[in-house]
């Protein structure tokens, strides 16, 4: 029987976190407005980037999930900054100027929380038969509750985008929380069970391990849970960290769900590694333009 969104959810260790906001900082920019939050997470302090229209009322809204990459010390700077396997300019002013508020958060090791390690960090957990992937994920619902509530924010027009480590994160939180109306993942969608028969499980940190999590379910069925709401899966079919024939076990399971709906897509680019691409671009902002504009 398909895993059903509670036990996905038991599986996962989510838990109600609360969420306020401690202090803003606002700075014009060309066209949009850069926010500094500091958020607090159950009572602790979170560093978020949030870019905006410059134009008042109600906005359609993204929860963008940052990336790992090896570097500890971007997180949620890469809203602003991009990352080497993300095409220039970045996507935070752009998202606002095409009518997004748009948050990102520095999660847990990255950005102005990278005060411990991954494995310092992901040990400690999993000693308590939890993983640090979970407690990010968390943290990302913590966020979306406070981007949904703000004044700004149309609650029911909300998209959760990322690319790797924020793929996982991002198609993972629109399976437990059906608050995200639409998800577009880049580069991070496969079948971990064929990840590891093919040995490619280990390109992928510690952080990533749930304890029992494929005695159950794989991406395929998590991916099925966000059904009938709208999904693009982009990646490139040479990527190392998603092989093909692991993309083709996890998108065959997902597709199945999808049966009789069209609001599932997927741009593949055949020998394109882990990295986005213009067509893969596009076509983001193509989705969000459908499924989040009214």
């Amino acid at each position: 029987m398909p895993i059903n969104r509670d036990r996905l959810r038991d599986l996962f260790g989510i838990k109600h976190r609360g969420v306020g906001l401690y202090s803003i900082k606002e700075e014009q920019h060309d066209g949009y407005v850069l926010e500094t939050l500091d958020l607090l997470i159950d009572g602790a302090h979170v560093r978020g980037l949030l870019t905006r229209p410059d134009t008042p009322g109600k906005h359609p809204a993204i929860l963008y999930a940052h990336s790992h990459g090896g570097v500890y010390t971007i997180g949620a700077d890469e809203l602003l900054q991009g990352r080497d396997y993300l095409l220039d300019p970045p996507l935070g002013p752009l998202f606002a100027k095409a009518g997004y508020v748009t948050l990102c958060i520095d999660l847990p090791c990255f950005g102005k929380r990278a005060t411990v390690s991954e494995s310092y960090a992901a040990k400690a957990l999993l000693w308590y038969d939890r993983a640090l992937i979970c407690e990010m994920l968390g943290e990302q619902q913590a966020a979306l509750s406070y981007l949904i509530a703000r004044d700004d924010v149309d609650p029911h027009r909300v998209g959760a985008f990322g690319i790797s480590m924020g793929c996982t994160l991002s198609y993972w939180l629109a399976a437990v929380d059906e608050r995200i109306a639409a998800v577009a993942h880049l580069c991070c969608f496969a079948d971990m069970r064929t990840m590891i028969q093919l040995g490619a499980h280990d390109g992928h940190g510690i952080y990533m391990v749930v304890p029992g999590l494929l005695d159950e379910a794989d991406a395929g069925a998590i991916g099925a849970l966000i059904t009938p709401r709208p999904q693009l899966v982009c990646i490139g079919e040479a990527d190392k960290l998603t092989p093909l024939p692991a993309f083709e076990m996890a998108w065959h399971e997902m597709a199945q769900a999808y049966v009789g709906y069209d609001t599932l897509s997927v741009v593949r680019e055949p020998g394109v590694g882990h990295q986005e691409t213009p067509r893969m671009r596009q076509a983001v902002f193509d989705f969000f333009a459908k499924h989040l504009h009214p």
